[in-house]
């Protein structure tokens, strides 16, 4: 890929080659920036008042089709018949996102492929993460590479992760999601998922014949024909939900492992086109959407703080129905205990009424402050929030504050390790109070475009947040945690 990268940079000005950082290996993780004009800088793109559209593969480095499918973008784009985006796109690409593992070249990888290619990548990066779990906690090399040179910098209007799904038999040459609601807001969901790209799915049968479709699993377990199909959750921590909360419009697209290789790529290279021509024709628009989306977030937090509430932990449930559901067919078998075992057939089947579980409801909400106010000794939570690229500021003077403190009376920790955590939850009681915090004690309020992020992060209750990913693990047992309540250290103002 670095050879392809340096070829092409040498046959059109319209390419500058970057890094984002290096790799925890020491490469570069390298993306390609496409532009007229030689626009190379957040800044100069930000004058240039063009859309911009960031797009990765190889997240996970199994997964190459998104790695070929940009290549051969690259390609079209600045040598051939598709240059004409960027008469009002900067378009960023970065085709091997997961750099380290890109080049740990194993046989036997993605069976499920038909080992079509042979050899490919290893899924987590050389670290032992996977990078698509890693948007909150941010131990990885790469997410914060990704971060601090490109989400917090040039912020790109739309963002589009490609994958390879190695799950559910369907049918579906390429399965999509948007970047799902949580406690965001929900206009650029609902522009995404019903409109950009319901557009660009007609558009694939009709201009590639090519059947595309939300994303999911079934399971058969409920029996056959099939019962439900499922999307997956709906956290932070994965880079398109966590690019959703943040107001921007984000795509995910899985291809179909189970199909040909070639068929896998021609499947994504033919969505990111029309995601790119989408954004192209639609670029006013959806720059329109996004910043309005950045002003209802900061007004909400200036206006409705200790009025109105907002979902911290949520249930998927199904909102909609899939009809002409396309999917290969199985057949049961009696077993001796007299349960039936399922085998799938060579035969694609279509189904009506599928229950689709792809919305999420709140199963606990909080109050939504006006901001929060957290000590100086816990500098680190502070520190991580501005690496997200949240808003912090500290106190210059004194200051009395009234709100709410929650009383954690208990912390429950998963009892196997998620990602290197043992996952947490804190259950508990907000009681009112007033508190007088220092110079030097930081203070986020929540009236900023990543309001809606900030509030998920810091809620004590929230199934993503700091408590989630053990960052007050420390804090909590030298507190006694175990044998009394616990005062959670950041503080919630209204006023």
């Amino acid at each position: 890929m670095s050879s392809f990268l340096e070829a092409i940079s040498k046959l059109s000005s319209e390419v500058k080659i970057v890094s984002l950082g290096k790799s925890p290996e020491g490469k570069d993780i390298q993306m390609a920036i496409l532009s007229r004009n030689g626009i190379a800088t957040p800044a100069a793109a930000k004058n240039s008042h063009k859309t911009i559209a960031y797009v990765q593969g190889n997240i996970h480095a199994g997964e190459v089709e998104g790695k070929e499918a940009l290549m051969m973008l690259m390609r079209d784009i600045l040598l051939g018949d598709k240059n004409r985006l960027l008469d009002s796109l900067i378009l960023l690409f970065v085709p091997a996102y997961n750099t380290d593992s890109n080049d740990k070249m194993e046989k036997g990888r993605r069976p499920s492929q038909e080992d079509s290619p042979m050899e490919v990548g290893i899924r987590e990066n050389s670290q032992g993460w996977d990078l698509n779990r890693d948007g909150i906690k941010q131990e990885a090399v790469e997410t914060r590479a990704l971060f601090s040179s490109v989400l917090n910098t040039w912020d790109p209007h739309v963002f589009v992760d490609l994958h390879t799904t190695n799950g559910t038999w369907h049918a579906y040459s390429l399965t999509w999601a948007p970047g799902y609601l949580s406690s965001g807001n929900s206009s650029v969901y609902q522009y995404t998922n019903d409109r950009m790209l319901r557009t660009i799915t007609q558009r694939m049968r009709e201009k590639y014949n090519l059947q595309t479709g939300p994303y999911g699993d079934y399971d058969l377990r409920e029996g056959w024909p099939v019962k439900n199909f499922y999307t997956y959750n709906h956290h932070p921590r994965y880079l398109v939900n966590q690019l959703g909360l943040r107001n921007r419009i984000a795509i995910l697209s899985e291809a179909f492992a189970h199909e040909r290789f070639y068929q896998r790529i021609y499947s994504t290279y033919s969505f990111v086109t029309e995601i790119l021509d989408y954004t192209q024709q639609h670029a006013h628009e959806i720059v329109r959407v996004t910043q309005t989306a950045d002003e209802e977030t900061t007004r909400k937090f200036a206006t409705q703080a200790g009025q109105a509430k907002a979902g911290v932990q949520f249930k998927m449930v199904s909102g909609e129905v899939i009809n002409n559901f396309l999917t290969y067919d199985y057949t049961g078998t009696k077993k001796d205990d007299g349960t039936l075992e399922w085998f799938r057939t060579g035969n694609i089947v279509r189904y009506d009424g599928v229950p689709y579980f792809a919305q999420f409801q709140p199963t606990v909400e909080s109050t939504i402050p006006r901001g929060y106010i957290i000590p100086a000794a816990h500098s680190t939570l502070a520190l991580h929030l501005q690496q997200l690229g949240i808003r912090v500021t500290k106190l210059s003077k004194g200051k009395i504050l009234k709100g709410d403190v929650f009383q954690i009376t208990k912390v429950q920790r998963s009892a196997r390790k998620f990602e290197g955590h043992l996952m947490a939850t804190a259950e508990g009681t907000f009681e009112k109070a007033s508190r007088k915090f220092q110079a030097g004690d930081y203070m986020v309020d929540l009236a900023q475009p990543l309001g809606n992020l900030a509030f998920y992060v810091l809620e004590p209750q929230s199934d993503d947040g700091f408590i989630s990913w053990n960052f007050l693990d420390s804090y909590l047992e030298k507190a006694g945690i175990n044998n009394h309540a616990v005062d959670y250290p950041v503080f919630k103002y209204y006023n």
